[in-house]
């Protein structure tokens, strides 16, 4: 899939076409990766979908050992494995720490658990039936980052990820990297993402709603249970900023509440040591926690 390219691609990809019959070779009708990606499937024809990045590199046994996961498994799955980042030395300590985490995720089979926190499955690196594809919507949405719109989607139709212990995708990163530039993919658009699923997915209105922190994000989450009317308890350990009314609800200090199975707590706190030290503070299984960092 050309998508508009003006250097030496086009004449690369013509010279492997050339070369191997298999390559279908076609130009973007729109501009994007949506529009992309909607093109490149319009014209597929098989049974199980997946997708590959121009810049990336696919180990030889990718392909087998995620279609052989889903005969194995069969409908309802979405297949992955574990990334590697290269080249090293461009590798900075956030994308190191993002792909420790998926590759946690990957191999105790657990990417659901943390949606809220990040995109938990790598966007070049998945496989599922045509069908299944088809009934979450495909690459219809015009939402971004579309890779996590397409994830929650996974998640809202109850696909169930099959976990491949092996590295079958190296990820290439490197400055100008449109991840990293476009604003489509800025901080916003990503809690933005969040919750608009997690108020349509996960909201229980029987529950209290506890709101841990009152960052950026924090405030953010506040804005938007406020806007839509939901009822919550914010909690934070800043002096500063306890028994201050932000949004018309006034911070109180996380050690004044009661914790009880009948709340739903939203962490957004990103410093892992907090996280840990709320999870055991709360310490109850039974209750339901979302990390939005």
């Amino acid at each position: 899939m050309d998508d508009h390219s003006t250097d030496e691609s086009l004449k690369i990809a013509k010279h492997f076409k050339h070369k191997d019959q298999r390559i279908i070779l076609l130009g973007n009708c729109g501009n994007g990766i949506n529009d992309a990606l909607n093109t490149a499937y319009k014209k597929s024809s098989g049974a199980y979908i997946t997708r590959m990045d121009a810049d990336d590199i696919m180990p030889k046994q990718k392909l087998e050992c995620l279609i052989e996961a889903l005969h194995k498994n069969g409908a309802g799955h979405v297949s992955t494995g574990l990334v590697s980042y290269f080249p090293k030395e461009c590798i900075n300590d956030g994308y190191q720490k993002y792909q420790d985490w998926l590759n946690r995720l990957t191999r105790n089979n657990t990417h659901f658990d943390e949606i809220y926190k990040e995109c938990v499955i790598a966007s070049p690196c998945w496989m599922m039936h045509r069908k299944d594809f088809e009934t979450i919507g495909g690459f219809s949405s015009k939402v971004y980052p579309e890779d996590y719109d397409l994830v929650f989607r996974m998640y809202k139709h109850h696909l169930n990820v099959i976990g491949i212990k092996e590295v079958l995708h190296f990820w290439r990163d490197y400055p100008s990297r449109t991840s990293r530039t476009h604003p489509n993919y800025a901080d916003n658009r990503f809690l933005e993402l969040k919750m608009d699923y997690f108020l349509s997915l996960d909201l229980d209105q029987n529950k209290n709603t506890i709101l841990w922190g009152a960052g950026k994000k924090g405030k953010y989450i506040a804005k938007r249970l406020t806007e839509s009317a939901i009822d919550f308890t914010w909690v934070c350990d800043n002096p500063k900023k306890i028994g201050k009314e932000i949004y018309g609800v006034d911070l109180q200090y996380f050690k004044d509440i009661v914790v009880s199975k009948k709340q739903q707590h939203l962490i957004s706190i990103a410093v892992k040591s907090a996280q840990e030290f709320i999870k055991q503070y709360i310490d109850n299984k039974a209750l339901k926690i979302y990390y939005f960092c």
